[in-house]
């Protein structure tokens, strides 16, 4: 039993993990049609909306675990796990970009996943003084050493 739950976890992951690739590849073949001020703002609000859809579904997955009289103790106590890592990484990922954005930029998505961390922000480009606001404030949130920082400007 135990073993069909973690196959069924890493199935349900993998197939999220597809779905999201999908839609970026949709999203940015819809994208490369349009001037490049929508293509920015479109930029953004996709990522976040492709991003809050994936972690919706992820949450539900976790909470039908956590909830199925059919999950064994261990399986309940991973899904528990993964969900409260899921919803710090969430809030961390929300504080910095907020934080980015108080910096002056116009806007920005942050991503965190193995310890690396990633910032695209809305710029043409960036000065070394506005990389190292940056990376200040990723460093003070997030205790991420430099060498695992990695900021996009995106016009």
């Amino acid at each position: 039993m135990k073993k069909r739950t973690k196959i069924i976890i890493l199935s349900v992951m993998v197939l999220l993990l597809g779905v999201t690739g999908y839609l970026n590849i949709a999203l940015n073949n819809q994208v490369s049609n349009q001037d490049p001020v929508t293509t920015t703002s479109s930029y953004f609000t996709a990522y976040r909306t492709d991003r809050e859809s994936t972690r919706d579904q992820e949450l539900l997955y976790y909470d039908a675990i956590i909830s199925s009289e059919n999950s064994t103790a261990e399986a309940i106590a991973t899904a528990e796990s993964a969900r409260l890592a899921l919803v710090k990484q969430m809030d961390q990922e929300l504080v910095v970009e907020g934080l980015i954005k108080a910096k002056g930029f116009d806007d920005c998505v942050v991503t965190i996943s193995n310890q690396k961390v990633n910032a695209v922000v809305k710029a043409a480009k960036l000065t070394e003084p506005e990389v190292a606001q940056i990376v200040n404030v990723i460093q003070s949130q997030l205790g991420t050493s430099i060498e695992n920082i990695k900021i996009i400007p995106v016009e």
